[in-house]
């Protein structure tokens, strides 16, 4: 029996080879017959070898294949032997983590011959129904507005997002989870980006500062969400040159502000590059655009260009 498991998800294929593994060990326990290669290392004779050997214990094998796909010798010699190996009483489970050659011969070999499962990266209702799960199944809700930030904030990587659903599940312990608990929490993916944008707005440099808007719209990020990191980095710069004016010392307590604590580190610095009549004028003109957008008047990717463009 031959397995194949691939695709741009390795949270959820990795998930499956997991599932398969534990499954083939509750069941043969003593696991003397589990093997694992991986052909950036190992060769097709390290694998010939193990398939062709007597199973200790008369068991089933369970042999897991990684990286195969991209080593051509494994390619030739496996195509060779192909027919003995498809009637092989045997598990044998390619697993691949990386982009594959969909047009090499091993892949469509693989691909018509043998019980395969893609794992394409979620999104839109498929990956808010993902993240919904991983907060039940740790005993936790969180409301749609929060979600929708969550993903906003760091994608469909679910190996983060696992990990920052660990994170909130924790520090909320058997409460719901709040949108200002992911600012707090969660440092958004683009927000690097974000912040050398803001850096470029302050030092004049609008070419620069347009080129990192539009690198991230040729990836496909929505302008809407770009205006959104913009306006949401800005209200902190606001925030903490306000606090500054009126007490005459900038406070960089991330609770006190509800920020991530490298946001506000970060809002600290970039505020002092801007006078406070500036961040309100250009916090307004953020609001403007905004409302300009909701209203039909003009659409988000020109907005986006007439702001860096205006301030």
């Amino acid at each position: 029996m031959i397995i194949f498991l691939y695709g741009q998800d390795t949270y959820r294929s990795r998930q499956k080879v997991n599932e398969i593994v534990d499954h083939y060990k509750k069941t043969y326990k003593d696991g003397f017959n589990l093997k694992h290669f991986d052909f950036k290392k190992d060769d097709y004779n390290d694998f010939q070898n193990e398939i062709q050997s007597i199973p200790m214990f008369a068991g089933k094998k369970l042999i897991v294949l990684k990286n195969a796909i991209l080593n051509e010798n494994f390619q030739t010699n496996f195509i060779k032997d192909s027919k003995k190996l498809i009637n092989s009483k045997d598990i044998i489970l390619f697993y691949e983590d990386k982009d594959i050659p969909v047009k090499g011969k091993l892949f469509k070999f693989l691909k018509k011959h043998v019980k395969s499962q893609e794992f394409r990266s979620l999104s839109g209702q498929p990956l808010i129904n993902w993240v919904k799960k991983e907060f039940k199944n740790l005993g936790s809700t969180i409301d749609q507005k929060p979600l929708e930030k969550l993903i906003a904030f760091i994608g469909n990587d679910l190996w983060r997002l696992n990990k920052e659903i660990q994170k909130l599940v924790a520090y909320k312990y058997n409460q719901k989870i709040e949108t200002n608990d992911i600012e707090l929490l969660i440092r958004p993916k683009i927000e690097t980006d974000i912040f050398k944008t803001i850096d470029a707005i302050a030092a004049r440099n609008r070419r620069s500062a347009f080129s990192l808007i539009h690198q991230h719209l040729e990836k496909g990020d929505s302008p809407l969400y770009l205006l959104s990191m913009i306006n949401f980095q800005f209200r902190n710069l606001l925030i903490m040159k306000s606090h500054k004016f009126n007490t005459g010392y900038l406070s960089t307590s991330p609770k006190r502000w509800g920020m991530h604590p490298y946001v506000a580190r970060k809002a600290v610095e970039q505020s002092r590059k801007f006078s406070l009549d500036e961040l309100k004028k250009i916090y307004q003109k953020i609001f403007q655009f905004d409302l300009a957008i909701k209203t039909g008047k003009v659409d988000a990717k020109t907005a986006l260009d007439l702001l860096v463009a205006e301030i």
